[in-house]
């Protein structure tokens, strides 16, 4: 869901990949809400030709859900000139469901059709790491990369490792890029209400880093009696508050609802009733006229990761340089808990037969922290993807630390700042040990049995029983 901007392939069939929804919800941020905004479509594999051309080793073929993967592969092969192979795509959107039973069904067939390398997306990547189609996955030790002491230098956050390794502890999948979070706030809203816009000194103000929400709640109050509020809506705090969990939903085959969890029932009401948010929705208008202040009342931030800033924020500013709409009158700070949000992993097929091939390109995608690798080039800005100068690639948190740690942050867009010094720190705090494969679903219903209850429709115990029934219904998971 996210990044790069669209550019148009090499065969009619592929046509032009179109943003359906904004330009935030772009495909490897992995919005967890399970909307993804790009259509499907059969790159490659439909116009029944490869979409790169690499050599005459043969074909890798490459399961995505947006045209991400596919570019960054593009620019591996016209960096390797000698690498080899063509790589044929196939680009489905998660849009309806779509992605899933095409990526298993591929799996499962196996053949010279078969995905070499696929992608999946923190909703549903555990089913692919650790759940029911992890059986598939290669380690990446078994596709000549020394994983361990790759992970060591470049510095993988421990919560992507945690996510991509498998039930008997080989690492199958990464994340190329960072997606733990901050809070992301107005600078003009907090100099005017708290004195300052300086991010060591908002940062405790919300509380920042000391894993409660009563300095957020408080600063809320402060907000308000200026007539401001802090968030958007409660899914600005979903975010935070599912993973900063303890345990995910399921725990030993049954359906558990960690307290910090259900503690967003609490919190949720407690946003609307004191008037401390706009009551938007994530990802519909109001949530965007947020962005350009331009809601019912101006709110100081968002939390989220850096793909939210570039890909979200930005492009929803009201302007593209200080002085318009609120473009350069960001900046971040640290989040009162720790937290990751969305996020691609990349996996290879263990029955692939080209696996060093294989090996190669995920390497250089997902843990290669030189000069000239794809982590490197994305976190400064100085890879144009599209080869087109007028388009520059934006900045972006990557999955390795060192890389970020000895590269250039600063965005306009944050008034200057180095994004990087925050994110950095952010991703050693966020957890991944508290995902399953049924995030996607579960928390669609989680979110909407919490709206039945701020809204009134429903008492909390109402809201969690029917929140439960809806477990009990539609998934293979066993609810007391």
């Amino acid at each position: 869901m996210k990044k790069f901007k669209m550019r148009k392939f090499k065969k009619a069939a592929a046509a032009v990949l179109a943003l359906t929804v904004s330009a935030g919800c772009l495909a490897g941020c992995g919005k967890d809400d399970g909307t993804n905004s790009l259509p499907a479509t059969g790159m490659g594999e439909e116009s029944g030709e490869p979409s790169s051309k690499g050599g005459g080793n043969g074909t890798i073929n490459v399961y995505a859900f947006t045209d991400e993967v596919p570019k960054m592969i593009d620019k591996f092969i016209e960096t390797h000139p000698d690498f080899g192979y063509d790589v044929n795509y196939t680009i489905i959107a998660t849009t309806d469901g779509a992605y899933q039973p095409a990526l298993d069904q591929a799996l499962a067939a196996g053949g010279a059709d078969a995905p070499d390398i696929y992608c999946a997306e923190a909703a549903f990547v555990l089913k692919y790491t650790q759940g029911d189609a992890a059986s598939y996955a290669a380690p990446y030790a078994d596709l000549g990369i020394d994983i361990e002491s790759e992970l060591s230098d470049a510095e993988i956050a421990q919560y992507s490792v945690d996510i991509g390794t498998n039930p008997q502890g080989e690492v199958v999948g990464l994340g190329y890029q960072a997606t733990g979070g901050c809070f992301i706030y107005r600078r003009s809203i907090a100099k005017e209400v708290f004195g300052t816009d300086e991010p060591s000194e908002i940062s405790q103000v919300i509380g920042g880093g000391q894993g409660s929400w009563d300095k957020f709640f408080e600063a809320a109050e402060t907000l308000k009696e200026n007539g401001y509020g802090i968030i958007s809506g409660d899914g600005d705090l979903w975010h935070a508050v599912e993973n900063s969990s303890d345990k995910g939903w399921i725990v030993d085959g049954k359906l558990f609802i960690d307290p910090k969890r259900e503690a967003f029932f609490d919190l949720s009401m407690e946003l609307k009733n004191n008037g401390y948010h706009n009551d938007t929705q994530d990802w519909q208008d109001a949530w965007f006229a947020d962005m350009k202040g331009e809601g019912a009342k101006g709110i100081l931030g968002f939390f989220g990761p850096a793909w939210l800033i570039n890909y979200t924020m930005a492009p929803n500013c009201g302007g593209t340089k200080a002085g318009e709409g609120t473009y350069g009158d960001w900046a971040v700070c640290d989040s009162p808990v720790g937290f990751f949000w969305g996020g691609t992993w990349l996996l290879a097929n263990k029955d692939s037969d080209k696996k060093e091939a294989v090996g190669e390109i995920i390497d250089w995608i997902t843990l290669d922290s030189s000069e000239s690798g794809l982590q490197y080039a994305w976190a400064n800005g100085t890879e144009d993807w599209d080869n087109d100068p007028s388009t520059p690639t934006a900045k972006d948190a990557v999955g390795s630390g060192k890389v970020m740690s000895s590269s250039d942050g600063s965005l306009d867009f944050l008034g200057g700042q180095n994004m990087f010094d925050y994110f950095v720190p952010a991703n050693t705090y966020a957890n991944g040990k508290n995902l399953t494969q049924y995030d996607e679903v579960i928390n669609q219903y989680w979110r909407d049995a919490v709206r039945t209850y701020t809204s009134g429709e429903k008492s909390k115990e109402e809201a969690i029983e029917a929140f439960k029934q809806n477990v009990k219904d539609n998934l293979d998971v066993v609810v007391e």
